[in-house]
C-alpha cells in the first residue's frame, strides 16, 4: 500500500512563498514513475499543478504555477518538495500530493485520473 504523507500547508499573504512537503518511503521503494501535486479550490475541481519523474527529475508545470512553483526532491528522504513563491489569492486551494506507476509523456501526466494514490491533503491560504 502506497502512502502519501503532505505537510507544509498555511496561511500566507499574497506575495508570500511556502513549501509543501510530500513525503512517500512507499512510493519511492515501490518504483512509481510520478508523483505530482494536485489542488482543489473550494468549490472546484481539481486540477494538476505540477508533475516530477522520480527516475530522472524532470519536471512539468501548468501554466497557471509555471515560474512561481518548483519541484525537488530528496531521494534519501524520499520526499518531494513544492516551493511556491509569489502566491496569489488564486493559488487558495486543498493542495494533494498522489503517485502513480503509470508511464507516458510527462504533459500528460497532469490528469487526475491518471493517480491511484492520493495523499490526504494540506491547506493552502493566500489572502490579499
Amino acid at each position: 500500500q502506497v502512502q502519501l504523507v503532505e505537510s507544509g500547508g498555511g496561511s500566507v499573504q499574497a506575495g508570500g512563498s511556502l513549501r509543501l512537503s510530500c513525503e512517500s518511503a512507499s512510493a519511492y521503494d515501490a518504483g512509481r514513475n510520478y508523483m505530482a501535486w494536485f489542488r482543489q479550490p473550494p468549490g472546484k475541481e481539481r486540477e494538476g499543478v505540477a508533475v516530477m519523474s522520480t527516475g530522472s527529475g524532470s519536471t512539468y508545470y501548468a501554466d497557471s504555477v509555471k515560474g512561481r512553483f518548483t519541484l525537488s526532491q530528496d531521494t534519501a528522504k524520499k520526499t518531494m518538495y513544492l516551493q511556491m513563491n509569489t502566491l496569489k489569492p488564486e493559488d487558495t486551494a486543498m493542495y494533494y500530493c498522489a503517485a502513480t506507476r503509470s508511464f507516458a509523456w510527462i504533459g500528460y501526466m497532469l490528469a487526475s485520473s491518471r493517480y491511484n494514490y492520493w495523499g490526504q491533503g494540506t491547506q493552502v491560504t493566500v489572502s490579499s
